[in-house]
């Protein structure tokens, strides 16, 4: 009687693009969910420098964004050991497989997608890598033939694209690339303590998750609250707070009770309240900040830990992008084969 084969694990494929410690949004929505995952999925986490350098910035102050990116990622419990954790222009195969794909893209299937045209209509000239940015997304899921990509909403669209993108690739040069899964979360849209905006270090709405305390009550004061209650004395609405719907998320269960009950009731002010979330925040990320210390005490773990990932993502990668090549007539060698 033969044995079976073991199932394989699915493959998931996780990119965050690198604009320091990781903040509150990309914790509630995205980092905690990946740390759940690793056990049950076969995960690739990726720093995406090549589409950070879209946005422009100062390329002197990148190098050590990523680090702080990886120090976040190990700090909240992704584990090396359960997959792999690299930098995205550590494995050059993702830049030239977005290339290639551009043979199979239609322009106007990039011209429509949301958030290009939100994001084009803020620059007098546009430049290429804004349109290009989700086919390069589409290369970052494909190069590693991944089943399923968690992701916002906000990135649904892209990812539709991503399946696209491989089913006219495979229709012209042959199966090779899974249409991948979204893995929608539950969270929903995280705002920032503006109340309005989503939670983003550019909008200054947020707080980095390995903040000390003193910096969290600082960023957590600022927060938006019930518009209609103005003066302490009047009662709250915690459905409509934002600063509640971040309890929710930090605070014990009867400390998320007592606040909904002291707000309807008013018998608690605002800012006594933040201060409540401010502690909730800090001690939920305290040992985070532990772990977080002692990577930066030895930053020859962090440095291992994102080459050695980078060595297995390129092993990975190259199969595909051999077969790549190979199918699109790029392997001029075979002509001596033939």
């Amino acid at each position: 009687m033969s044995e079976s084969k073991p199932t394989r694990k699915r493959r998931v494929f996780s990119g965050m693009q690198p604009t320091g410690e990781a903040h509150l949004g990309n914790y509630l929505g995205a980092l905690r969910r990946w740390v759940q995952m690793q056990d049950e999925f076969e995960c690739l986490w990726c720093i995406v420098d090549d589409h950070a350098i879209t946005g422009g910035g100062d390329p002197k102050e990148l190098p050590k964004k990523i680090v702080d990116l990886a120090v976040s990622f190990l700090a909240v419990g992704l584990d090396p050991a359960k997959g792999i954790l690299f930098v995205q222009s550590d494995v050059p195969e993702h830049t030239e497989l977005a290339w290639l794909f551009n043979a199979v893209t239609p322009v106007g299937e990039l011209e429509r997608m949301t958030q290009y045209k939100d994001k084009s209509a803020k620059y007098e000239s546009v430049p290429v890598g804004l349109l290009n940015y989700p086919v390069l997304q589409a290369a970052d899921i494909l190069l590693y033939k991944a089943d399923a990509v968690p992701v916002g909403e906000d990135q649904r669209q892209h990812l539709e694209l991503t399946r696209e993108i491989a089913r006219k690739w495979n229709a012209v040069y042959g199966d090779l690339f899974p249409e991948p899964e979204a893995i929608i979360g539950n969270e929903g849209r995280i705002l920032g303590l503006d109340g309005d905006a989503k939670m983003s270090k550019s909008l200054g709405n947020t707080v980095d998750i390995l903040a000390e305390p003193d910096e969290v009550w600082a960023r957590v004061r600022t927060a938006v609250t019930d518009p209609q209650r103005v003066r302490r004395s009047d009662p709250g609405r915690p459905a409509v707070c934002n600063v509640y719907s971040l309890h929710r998320h930090f605070s014990a269960p009867g400390v998320v009770e007592d606040v909904a009950a002291q707000c309807r009731g008013a018998t608690r002010g605002c800012v006594d309240c933040k201060r409540i979330l401010a502690d909730s925040i800090s001690a939920t990320f305290a040992p985070m900040r532990e772990r977080a210390a002692e990577l930066r005490a030895h930053p020859e773990r962090i440095r291992h830990i994102l080459e050695d990932g980078a060595a297995r993502a390129r092993v990975l990668a190259r199969e595909t992008i051999t077969v790549v090549r190979e199918r699109m007539g790029l392997d001029w060698r075979s002509a001596w084969t033939r």
